[in-house]
């Protein structure tokens, strides 16, 4: 058997930070379900299991909620399976009832499954059968994952497990750790393989369990961590080892990077490195911590090149300046004047902003920068 392992698709999710970028994202999120698509019919994959997150949320828009089912409907040779997550559990008023009413009423496309009870599911002409975990709320304190170990198959098949959760505990007390699975959970169900959703990066747990990672990354702390992923799984036949291939299925890249600037040919550096980071700088998103110290001619060079030049070349660059503190030097603050009462406003300015007690050094730094860049602009402006 062959078949997609794929979670944590995230529809209707919001990129509040991503300004006018946020529609795009929210919209490729769909689109890579045409991608997870193509990848089941080139593969040969006759399944595509979704572990759970399916929704962001649990009262999507009827537009958010229909708009997957139709990405979905186009691929009639491919069976969709799908359950419930934390995002979006199984709840009387959630998505997935109303999904199930829908279906009721206007009928369903009969190549998407709602899984929306733990009960074993014939697969591939019954040569497998799926044990889908369902969460009926958000937060769980028991194994999602347990019933699998007494659930009937017949013999000789091949038993595939689809779930949502955790395998690993990040409190002092596991039992704190809600949907939380046991890692042992495909020795003790004898499972072929255990499809895994909740991590929205591609991590193997074991032989038989693992992690696909969301199929278009959406989160600056997974873009390293394998986010974009599809997982294709082959299993040759009861008791066979998975063979599990990782695909590439995201649009976007997303980095998360902390630099020290201190000079020029620092702001020279982390310019190449920036528009090193995709050949298509569209999909890149960066979020860009920036600390050290520049003179005041530096520092509107960094404003230019960076924040206005590379910036706007990035789908994304949210730029965090907070720990770059200016450094002027004479010859800065000669543009500005040489004497007199601007003069004195400009090294008032210069002192508040290199005190890092002061509560107002911010606005201090952004404002003698402004009067740098002023007196440039200024006729007869420039150094002296």
């Amino acid at each position: 058997m062959r078949f997609i392992h794929t979670s944590d698709w995230q529809i209707g999710k919001t990129f509040r930070f991503a300004d006018d970028a946020s529609q795009v994202l929210r919209d490729e999120r769909l689109d890579v379900i045409t991608r997870l698509g193509e990848l089941a019919r080139s593969n040969g994959a006759s399944d595509v299991l979704v572990a759970g997150d399916v929704y962001d949320v649990e009262t999507p828009s009827e537009r958010t909620l229909r708009q997957p089912i139709e990405r979905m409907r186009a691929f009639e040779a491919v069976q969709w399976h799908l359950i419930p997550g934390n995002h979006d559990a199984h709840t009387p008023r959630g998505p997935w009832e109303r999904l199930r009413r829908i279906g009721e009423r206007e009928g369903f496309p009969p190549n998407i499954h709602l899984h929306l009870a733990p009960e074993p599911v014939a697969l591939a002409d019954s040569a497998a059968f799926l044990l889908p975990s369902v969460l009926t709320r958000r937060h769980v304190t028991e194994d999602p994952t347990a019933w699998m170990d007494e659930a009937p198959t017949p013999e000789g098949v091949m038993r595939i497990g689809l779930a949502h959760g955790t395998v690993a505990s990040f409190g002092s007390d596991a039992g704190s750790t809600p949907n939380r699975i046991a890692p042992e959970r495909p020795a003790l169900a004898g499972l072929a393989y255990l499809a895994l959703g909740d991590w929205h990066g591609a991590v193997p747990v074991s032989e038989r369990c693992g992690y696909s990672g969301t199929p278009e990354a959406d989160d600056f702390d997974v873009g390293g961590n394998g986010g974009g992923t599809a997982h294709v799984v082959e299993i040759e036949g009861p008791g066979a080892p998975p063979t599990v291939s990782t695909y590439r299925t995201g649009r976007f890249v997303w980095h998360k990077l902390d630099i020290s600037v201190h000079s020029a040919a620092d702001v020279d550096v982390l310019e190449a490195r920036l528009r090193a980071l995709a050949p298509d700088l569209g999909i890149a998103l960066v979020w860009l911590r920036v600390s050290g110290a520049l003179s005041l001619d530096t520092r509107e060079a960094f404003e230019r090149r960076i924040r206005h030049g590379v910036g706007n070349a990035l789908r994304v660059l949210r730029l965090d300046d907070s720990a770059l503190l200016p450094e002027p030097t004479a010859a800065d603050l000669a543009v500005i004047d040489h004497a007199g009462f601007v003069r004195t406003a400009a090294d008032r300015l210069a002192a508040r902003a290199g005190d890092a007690t002061d509560p107002q050094r911010d606005l201090a730094a952004a404002a003698l920068q402004r009067f740098y860049v002023l007196s440039m602009l200024a006729p007869g402006g420039g150094r002296p």
